[in-house]
């Protein structure tokens, strides 16, 4: 699976960005996440979405403002997620993965094998 995100930008605190994440290849049994990465720190799990559900998944910090969403078609997946009310600590690369990962188990990023390259978000205060 190739993972291709796009939509990374520089925003205002309070602002919002839709992030995207073109797929192709076989991609029908996966989880599709999206993982960030601020300077200095650990890659943490931000949200994830099981298609045959779908069944969504979010960390804490993002929930009730971050979006993850789905489409297909015979050609290509895209996911993606729609954040809102965003403020400095949402600043990082974000990145797209892929992966046939169970819904226990969506945060652990050592279970993913594919990765986009990623997409930078920053927030300005």
């Amino acid at each position: 699976v190739q993972l291709v995100e796009s939509g990374g930008e520089l925003v205002q605190a309070g602002g919002s960005l839709r992030l995207s994440c073109e797929a192709s290849g076989r991609t029908f049994r996966h989880t599709m996440s999206w993982f960030r990465q601020a300077p200095g720190k650990q890659r943490e799990f931000v949200a994830a979405i099981i298609p045959s559900g779908p069944s969504m998944y979010y960390a804490d910090s993002v929930k009730g403002r971050f979006t993850i969403s789905i489409s297909s078609d015979n050609a290509k997946t895209t996911v993606y997620l729609q954040m809102n009310s965003l403020n400095s600590d949402d600043t990082a690369v974000y990145y797209c993965a892929a992966g046939v990962v169970g819904r226990q188990v969506v945060s652990l990023a050592r279970l993913y094998d594919s990765w986009g390259q990623g997409t930078q978000v920053t927030v300005s205060s």
